[in-house]
This record gives structure tokens, sequence and C-alpha cells, in this order.
């Protein structure tokens, strides 16, 4: 039951958004929209900011269902790809409002987590420490979210499947290739 209360407050977040800047929408804007009191509200979210993170990573678990293998990363980068440009006007109104913040960490937490799982799933059989397949999963969050806040700030013009079909041409086989030299176990080459 808690789910849906909060996703019509999202739902009413989103549809005043339509009309005036975050930084003019109040809780009882909020409220009224859905139809529900303010101490609702605060039985869920302790202010809008919260309520713009829960409602990033509420669509970021939808997005990314079944979608974090090696096989499939790329479907799930497009997903969060699609979720960002389903939800435009909401995610163009809090990234240039004060909030910015929310939506490059919400961007990075989805962005790692899908990353991590591949890595993990292509580093099965191998022994490669986890600070390794960590570092190399911020690597590739970085560049990924880099590119989406590029095409965010662009007005999100470019086709997200053309995208992550450069970004699946340009790092296709890097992960493995780069698990394999930071594997510890190894067999140590024979000098040329």
């Amino acid at each position: 039951m808690s789910n849906i209360t909060k996703r019509a407050l999202v739902v009413s977040l989103k549809r005043l958004l339509g009309q005036k800047p975050l930084a003019k929408i109040t809780i009882s804007d909020i409220t009224e929209d859905c139809g529900i009191n303010r101490m609702t509200f605060y039985y869920h979210f302790k202010d809008i900011f919260d309520l713009i993170e829960w409602a990033c990573e509420d669509e970021a678990r939808a997005a990314l269902a079944g979608k974090k293998t090696y096989t499939t990363w790329q479907e799930g980068f497009l997903e969060i790809f699609r979720a960002v440009q389903e939800n435009k006007p909401f995610i163009m109104n809090v990234y240039h409002s004060v909030s910015r913040e929310q939506v490059e960490n919400y961007l990075f937490q989805v962005t790692y987590g899908l990353i991590i799982g591949v890595v993990e799933e292509a580093a099965s059989g191998m022994q490669v420490p986890q600070k390794d397949k960590e570092f190399l999963a911020h690597f590739y969050k970085y560049a990924f979210v880099g590119l989406m806040l590029d095409w965010i700030r662009g007005g999100m013009k470019d086709d997200p499947a053309l995208i992550v079909e450069r970004l699946s041409t340009i790092i296709r086989g890097n992960i493995a290739a780069a698990l394999e030299r930071l594997r510890t176990d190894r067999p140590s080459n024979p000098p040329i």
C-alpha cells in the first residue's frame, strides 16, 4: 500500500512540474494535487528532494529488472536512457534546479549497479581482487554517466539506441580483457 501512495505522490509531482519549476512547488501543492493530507506525505518522505530521490530509485529498479548481466547490459543501459527520456520534463526540471546532484547521484548509483553485476559475472571463475572489480565498475560508471549527462544537457536529442550501440562497439570485450589482466591466478607468461 505504501508504494502506491509514494507513486501517486510522484505522479502529482510530475504533473506539477509540467506547470511550474521545481523551486515553485510546495508540499502543499503536491498533497493537494494528490488528494492526500500533508501528514501522509511526511509519513513517507521528509521533503520534496526525498520524494525525487525515491522516484529516481523506483524507476531505476523497474528499468533494470533482470538486465544486469554481461549479455544484457546494453539493454539495461538503454532502459536507463529510455526511463530518463520518458520522464524528460521531470528530469530536465530537476536537473536544472538546485537538485542536479540528485539526478547525477541517481545515474551514478543505477549505472554502478548495472556495471558491477556485469563485472562480477565476467569475473566468474577468475581470482580478481574485489577492489579491482569495483575500480573497473567505477571506471565504466563514470564514462557511461558522463555520456548520459552530456545527452541530458543537450536536450536528449540523440537516439539512445544509437548511443548504446556505439558504446557496445567501443567496449566490446574490454571488460573481460581488463579482468583477465587483473586476475591474480593467471599463469605468468614467459618472456618473449
